[in-house]
């Protein structure tokens, strides 16, 4: 009985992992995109903040949870756009728009949920029908460490196969060619007739697209709404795991599952008896972006061009 219980307690901490893992994997995959083309998008978390209001708001009004997760992925995507015709057309310092990203995409979402809402902070939270469904509920043996690990929210499985999409998008098809080949080498990407600013525009405004659904994944699956402090940081973990994965998609899914793997022993620990802080459980899955970025920033190298301004006509 004992090793059965340690079993499913095991099952329990890999579920929430994976749980928490998904909108992360989501947000983290479009950093990928953006930054294979050389735009560096710090603003991530502002569109997965936008994408988690648009897809509560869209999917409470609605009735239907994939209406709110597309919503959510053009909430994503309309506020990527401002950050490529900032960094695009204007050549602005991609980490100062991203830092104006970050700013919109939480005060419009708080803005705009009090215009919807009647003047609240939150959005009214949403019927478990109206929910992103997990589609092995009731398929599996309740209690069992299979029913813990593998009965998921619908967006946990999207998520793990976006992570392969996105690999053959880069590295086996033509547009993935052109879109590296503009991150690392511009100028010699145009000699080849190659379109740098269109394949810049299409993978930053993906990048939003894959953030808002990120954001989705959380106000529609993982909680039923949407509030201020919904995101909290999950936007910079993901562009955390963007690097310890070394820009690749794979590499990113990785890292992902680490930073789900840390909030999922707190949200495990935090439902034991064991008396440890609330505050210091906060902590753990930043802590160990900081530690990430300390040890693997240094080490990590990007796309040669990336953050680097780009003038067609320039010599």
């Amino acid at each position: 009985m004992k090793k059965l219980k340690i079993l499913n307690d095991i099952g329990i901490i890999i579920g929430i992992s994976l749980m928490y893992a998904a909108p992360l994997m989501f947000t983290s995959l479009g950093g990928v995109i953006s930054e294979n083309a050389g735009v560096v998008n710090i603003g991530l978390e502002g569109m997965m903040t936008m994408g988690a209001f648009a897809g509560a708001a869209a999917a409470y009004f609605s009735g239907n949870p994939w209406i709110g997760f597309i919503v959510a992925g053009l909430a994503g995507g309309a506020l990527a756009l401002l950050h490529a015709v900032a960094c695009v057309t204007f050549t602005a310092d991609h980490v100062v728009s991203g830092i104006a990203m970050n700013f919109i995409g939480p005060g419009l979402a708080l803005y705009l949920c009090k215009i919807f809402f009647d003047g609240a902070a939150m959005t009214l939270p949403l019927d478990l029908d109206h929910k992103i469904p997990r589609p092995l509920n009731s398929i599996l043996p309740p209690d069992s460490f299979l029913n813990s690990v593998l009965n998921q929210y619908a967006t946990v499985y999207i998520a793990f196969i976006l992570v392969f999409l996105v690999w053959f998008l880069l590295y086996k098809t033509k547009l993935g060619l052109r879109i590296r080949s503009v991150g690392e080498h511009p100028r010699a990407a145009e000699t080849l007739g190659v379109n740098v600013y269109k394949m810049k525009y299409l993978a930053v405004i993906l990048s939003g697209v894959f953030a808002g659904f990120g954001g989705a994944a959380l106000s529609t699956a993982v909680v039923s709404n949407y509030r201020a402090s919904l995101v909290s940081g999950q936007g910079f973990i993901a562009l955390a795991a963007m690097i310890f994965g070394n820009w690749k998609p794979q590499g990113a899914m990785w890292g992902c599952l680490l930073f789900g793997a840390a909030q999922g022993l707190v949200v495990y620990l935090g439902g034991t008896s064991l008396k440890v802080s609330s505050q210091i459980l906060a902590m753990i899955p930043y802590v160990i972006t900081i530690i990430v970025l300390m040890v693997f920033v240094g080490e990590a190298s990007g796309p040669a061009a990336n953050g680097l301004p780009y003038e067609k006509n320039q010599g």
